[in-house]
């Protein structure tokens, strides 16, 4: 991390910058996954901005990540979306992958939506199968905590038994059958990529738990953790896992099968934006 006075200065100015261009206060945050970019359509009275515009903002280089935030209503709750993530694969430290969420706590939002794409692990994980993530496994995974604290926004060591809200999960498998989409819950587990993992080390992961693995999600969801927000994250298998299946993995089939997935996935999130209770926080 660089000095940390001029870090915090940082996200200072870019939530400045951000907060000037918006009407409202957003009550959620959605990071959106490979492929799940149509989602930011279903904004109501959206604004856009470019995170060339935002000061500090890194910039996004994977192919299904385009660049946005998208401010504006879904489901009646007014959300902050980012439409495409960073990642450390790209070259960011962990200080830049984590960036936008430190900026999310200081405009003080205190709710977080991550989803992701992932290889399925688990038998039942096939591809288009949407998983509800109830814990994670962060073994590969460069601390994003690392270097001096952030007083203002966390503990030197926080605890990390509940990252993912149960009373969060419990309200998304409400939404699920309330909207009759199918879901399942399971462990995700980060990758460093960008290189996909290799059977051998999908099989390792998978004796430790892991029933989805990806190359997104743990730090963004460490550093939310620590600042305070309610997390909920969802993945979206678009493959089996390195050694699982019949196909080579690339990219491509990744952002297919999370398009074919589209309309479930989005009807889902729509719900439970609809149905998240939101707690506000004047703390910081």
């Amino acid at each position: 991390m660089e000095n940390a006075k001029q870090y915090i200065k940082q996200i200072e100015e870019a939530a400045n910058y951000i907060q000037k261009q918006l009407p409202f206060m957003p009550d959620i945050a959605i990071i959106l996954g490979s492929g799940l970019g149509p989602l930011a359509n279903e904004t109501s009275h959206a604004i856009s901005i470019d995170y060339t515009d935002i000061p500090y903002f890194p910039r996004s280089t994977v192919p299904g990540h385009e660049g946005k935030l998208i401010a504006g209503t879904i489901s009646g709750k007014p959300v902050l979306i980012m439409k495409g993530r960073f990642h450390y694969y790209e070259g960011y430290g962990m200080d830049k992958v984590t960036f936008p969420i430190r900026v999310f706590a200081k405009l003080g939002i205190r709710s977080l939506l991550v989803t992701n794409a992932s290889g399925g692990i688990r038998d039942d994980l096939t591809p288009g199968s949407i998983m509800l993530i109830t814990d994670h496994l962060s073994y590969f995974c460069p601390s994003p905590l690392l270097g001096p604290n952030l007083e203002e926004f966390g503990t030197r060591f926080p605890d990390m038994t509940e990252i993912y809200k149960k009373d969060l999960l419990t309200m998304a498998k409400k939404a699920a059958s309330a909207v009759q989409v199918p879901i399942t819950e399971g462990i995700y587990a980060f990758f460093r990529g960008p290189q996909y993992e290799t059977p051998a080390e999908i099989r390792g992961i998978r004796l430790f738990g892991a029933d989805a693995a990806g190359m997104s999600t743990v730090p963004e969801t460490i550093v939310a953790h620590h600042s305070g927000m309610d997390i909920l994250g969802i993945s979206l298998i678009t493959n089996k896992a390195a050694g699982l299946g019949t196909k080579e993995l690339n990219h491509l089939e990744v952002t297919q099968t999370a398009q074919e997935a589209e309309r479930r996935l989005v009807t889902l999130v729509k719900e439970i934006i609809k149905e998240w209770d939101i707690h506000y926080d004047t703390g910081m």
